[in-house]
C-alpha cells in the first residue's frame, strides 16, 4: 500500500498540514505547577513531531487558575507570561515541519473541587519553594477524602444537575456572571496562543468536559438563555467562537473536539442527553460561525468506553460518526476512530469516513509512526493495543507528581534516554531467557544499545502469558505487542532460539555479560486449600485456551481479578451457571475500571453471580466452601467444577542458579520477578537493562 492519502497534506483554514495524520488531545501530566512547558513535555511532543506527525494538539490547557484546573501540572494560557514560553515551546514543534495546535478546556462538573481557587496561592509558593509541591502531593489522599466527604469547594456546572460518574462530588450552577466571565477567559487564552505562535486552537467540546455540559439537556437545565432550546445550549460555545474570531481574526485556525452522540443509549440509558442527529445540527451551525474543523469524539464520563476504548473494541467501530458529520458539513472533519493501522487509516480516508486521521494512544505508543511509513517500514510501527494504562497510570501518578505512562513503550516522557541511547554495547553478549514481553523489551532495548543479544525460549512459540491473555475473548489485539517486538527484534538482528530451554550450561556456553531472566510465572493451585488437586478443579490457562471446555454445569471461580472474569466469560458461552468469588469486598480489586466495566457488560446477561468478601476455604466433588472474611460464616456452594484464578508464582529459580554459579550482572524480570500486567513487565525490563553496565 502506497499511503497516497494519508501523507498528502490539506488545509484547516488558513493552515497547511503536511499530511492527514493528527494527534489528538491527551494529557499526560508533564508539565508544571504555573502551566509553562516543561522541557520533558517539550521532548515528549517534539519526538512526536520528529516522527512526522502533520498537527500536534497539545493535553488540556486551562484558561483559567481558579476553577479551570484539572491538574497542577497541565499547560495553561490563562496570563501573558505564558506567551514567551509556549513560543518556544512551538518553535520546537515546527523545526520538524508539524503545526501546533493548543486544546483550551475547563472540566466542569468532572473536575476536583479541591483544585478550585488553590493554583493562585500554590503557583507563586511553589517557584519561591519547589520542594513545597511535595508535601502538597502527600496531602492528595487528604484532600480525595474531602471531597468524598463534600468538604470542598464546589465545582462549575451549566446548572444543577446529577454528579458525574467520575467527578466532583459537589457541584453549582453558573451564574450569568461567571458564565460571561468565562466566555471572556476562553478569549483571552486563544489570543494568547496566536501571539505565542501557535499555530491553532481547540475548543475542548467532548468528553463530557463543561462546553459540551452546555450542548447536552442532561446537564443543562437552565432557563435563561444559556439553557433550554437547541440555540440556547448552544449559546456558551456560540459566544466563544463569535469571540475568538473577533478578537484574533477569520484567519486564525479553529477547531472544536465535539461529542456528536452522547451514547447513554448504549448503557441502556437512552433519555439522557443527546444523540447523532443534535450532533449533525451543533456540527452544522459550528461551520456557519466560522469554525474551520470539526475534530469528531463522543460520549463522556458516565459512558467512558465509549470515547476511551478497551481493547475488546474493533478498530473504527465508531467511524460512522465521522462519515455522518462528513454529510453535513463542507469543512474538514478529524476523527480518532480507535485508528490503530496505517492500513486502516488510509482505508478511512479513501472511503471518505474522514478527511484526517486522529490518534493520541497510536502515537503515544509509537512516536514514529507516521516516519516508518514515510521508509516504507509499516511491519515496524509498535502498535497501541487498547490496554488502558496511559490513563490508568495518568490518573495515578498525576495525584502524586508522576505522569503518564505507556504499557509498551517506557520512553514516554524521558524521550532523550530512551529514543536515543548510548551505544555502549560494542558487540558484547547479553543473554535473555524468555519471549514473553518482558523478555522480548529487554532483547530489543540491550539490541539497541549494540549489545548482540540471544534468546532462549522453551516453546516452539512466543509471548507466555500474554498468549493466554490473547486467547480470551476480544483480546486478541493484545498479542500485537509481541509480533511487533518480533519484527523489530529482527530488524535489530537478534538471535531468537526456540523451543530451547536453557539452564546454566547453556547460559554460560554464551559467554555473556549479562542475563535477564523473563522465565515468566505459574498459576497458583495452594495446597493450603483441602481439595484443590480434585479432578474437577481447574487452572485459567486450561479453560482459556480450550483445552477443558465445561458445558451446564455449576461452576465456581474463585478470584474476580480480569483473568477470573475474562474466564467466567468464557464459561458463560456454554451453558455453565458461573459463581465469582472474591475475598475483597469489591469486584476486582486493583483492576483499573473501564476493564472491569467492559466485563461486566458480557457478563451481565448471562446471570454470573458474585459473592464478595469471603474466601474459599476447601473443596469436594459436590461443594465449595467459602468463608466471610471478619466473621467467619461459611457458605455451602453447590459445584460440578472450581476454577482457581488466585494469581501466579514467579518462576525465577534460574536466576538464583546463574548467581550462584557466578555469572555477572543476573536479573529476573516481568513475572519472574513479581506477577503484574503488561505495563509491569516492559517496565521491570527496561528497568533491569538501564542498571546493566
Amino acid at each position: 500500500m502506497d499511503y497516497k492519502m494519508l501523507l498528502s497534506p490539506m488545509n484547516i483554514g488558513t493552515m497547511t498540514v503536511k499530511n492527514r495524520v493528527v494527534m489528538t488531545a491527551a494529557e499526560m501530566s508533564l508539565g508544571q505547577t504555573d502551566g509553562c512547558p516543561t522541557e520533558k513535555m517539550a521532548d515528549y511532543f517534539e519526538e512526536r513531531a520528529r516522527g512526522g506527525i502533520g498537527l500536534i494538539i497539545t493535553g488540556i490547557c486551562r484558561v483559567n487558575d481558579m476553577g479551570a484546573a484539572s491538574t497542577f501540572t497541565q499547560l495553561a494560557m490563562s496570563h501573558d507570561y505564558h506567551i514567551a514560553p509556549m513560543r518556544a515551546f512551538a518553535e520546537r514543534i515546527h523545526r520538524h515541519g508539524a503545526k501546533l495546535c493548543v486544546q483550551l478546556h475547563h472540566p466542569g462538573r468532572q473536575g476536583y473541587a479541591s483544585a478550585i481557587n488553590t493554583l493562585p496561592v500554590v503557583i507563586p509558593i511553589v517557584k519561591a519553594f519547589p520542594k513545597v509541591l511535595d508535601g502538597l502531593y502527600k496531602c492528595t489522599p487528604l484532600l480525595l477524602g474531602m471531597e468524598q466527604k463534600k468538604l470542598c469547594m464546589s465545582v462549575q456546572s451549566p446548572s444543577k444537575c446529577d454528579l458525574s460518574a467520575h467527578g466532583a462530588t459537589r457541584i453549582h450552577a453558573m451564574s450569568r456572571r461567571e458564565i460571561k466571565k468565562l466566555i471572556r477567559d476562553f478569549i483571552d487564552a486563544a489570543e494568547r496562543c496566536q501571539k505565542a505562535g501557535v499555530d491553532a486552537v481547540e475548543l475542548h467540546g467532548g468528553h463530557g468536559y463543561l462546553i459540551q455540559q452546555f450542548l447536552s439537556p442532561n446537564t443543562n437545565l437552565r432557563t435563561d438563555e444559556y439553557g433550554g432550546s437547541f440555540e440556547n445550549r448552544l449559546r456558551f460555545l456560540e459566544e466563544i467562537v463569535t469571540g475568538i474570531r473577533a478578537r484574533c481574526g477569520r484567519d486564525y485556525p479553529l477547531i472544536v473536539r465535539l461529542t456528536v452522540d452522547e451514547m447513554y443509549d448504549k448503557i441502556g440509558q437512552p433519555q439522557k442527553g443527546y444523540g447523532l442527529e443534535d450532533g449533525k445540527r451543533i456540527a452544522k451551525r459550528l461551520e456557519e460561525l466560522g469554525v474551520d474543523a470539526i475534530n469528531v469524539t463522543s460520549a463522556c464520563y458516565d459512558v467512558y468506553n465509549r470515547w476511551l476504548e478497551p481493547s475488546s473494541y474493533e478498530p473504527g467501530w465508531r467511524a460512522y460518526l465521522a462519515r455522518e458529520i462528513k454529510s453535513v458539513v463542507s469543512i474538514p472533519v478529524i476523527a480518532a476512530n480507535f485508528m490503530r493501522s496505517p492500513e486502516q487509516a488510509e482505508r478511512q480516508l479513501e472511503e471518505g469516513y474522514q478527511d484526517f486521521i486522529g490518534s493520541a494512544r497510536s502515537f503515544i505508543c509509537e512516536p514514529h509512526w507516521v516516519r516508518k511509513i514515510e521508509e516504507g517500514r509499516p511491519q515496524e510501527i509498535r502498535r497501541c493495543i487498547g490496554c488502558l494504562h496511559c490513563i490508568s497510570s495518568f490518573m495515578s501518578n498525576a495525584t502524586v507528581g508522576g505522569s503518564g505512562e505507556c504499557a509498551l513503550n517506557p520512553g514516554v516522557g524521558r524521550e532523550r534516554e530512551y529514543e536515543y541511547p548510548i551505544r555502549d554495547g560494542n558487540g558484547r553478549r547479553v543473554v535473555v531467557v524468555g519471549a514473553g514481553i518482558a523478555g522480548l523489551a529487554a532483547a530489543e532495548t540491550m539490541a539497541r544499545r549494540g549489545f548482540a543479544v540471544t534468546v532462549f525460549e522453551k516453546d516452539k512459540e512466543p509471548g507466555g502469558q500474554v498468549r493466554t491473555a490473547a486467547a480470551c475473548n476480544l483480546r486478541g489485539k493484545l498479542y500485537w505487542c509481541v509480533e511487533d517486538r518480533l519484527a523489530a527484534l529482527r530488524a535489530l538482528g537478534v538471535e531468537i532460539l526456540f523451543g530451547t530451554a536453557a539452564d546454566v550450561d547453556a547460559v554460560r556456553a554464551k559467554n555473556p555479560c549479562a542475563v535477564l531472566v523473563a522465565a515468566g510465572s505459574k498459576p497458583v493451585r495452594p495446597k493450603s486449600i483441602p481439595g484443590a488437586e480434585l479432578p474437577q478443579v481447574y487452572l485459567p490457562a486450561e479453560i482459556i485456551h480450550r483445552r477443558t471446555v465445561l458445558r451446564n454445569q455449576r461452576v465456581l471461580v474463585a478470584g474476580s481479578g480480569m483473568t477470573g472474569l475474562e474466564t467466567a466469560e468464557i464459561l458463560n458461552e456454554t451453558g455453565n451457571q458461573v459463581t465469582i468469588l472474591e475475598m475483597a469486598n469489591e469486584i476486582a480489586p486493583g483492576a483499573w475500571f473501564q476493564l472491569v466495566d467492559d466485563e461486566m457488560e458480557r457478563l451481565a446477561p448471562h446471570g454470573t453471580k458474585f459473592l464478595t468478601g469471603h474466601k474459599l476455604v476447601s473443596i469436594s466433588p459436590s461443594e465449595a466452601v467459602a468463608e466471610e472474611v471478619g466473621s467467619g460464616h461459611r457458605v455451602h456452594i453447590p459445584i460440578d467444577s472450581v476454577v482457581l484464578s488466585l494469581g501466579v508464582r514467579p518462576e525465577n529459580a534460574l536466576a538464583e542458579e546463574l548467581k550462584a554459579a557466578g555469572l555477572p550482572q543476573v536479573f529476573a524480570v516481568g513475572d519472574a520477578e513479581k506477577g503484574g500486567t503488561i505495563a509491569h513487565a516492559v517496565k521491570s525490563a527496561y528497568a533491569a537493562c538501564e542498571a546493566i553496565v
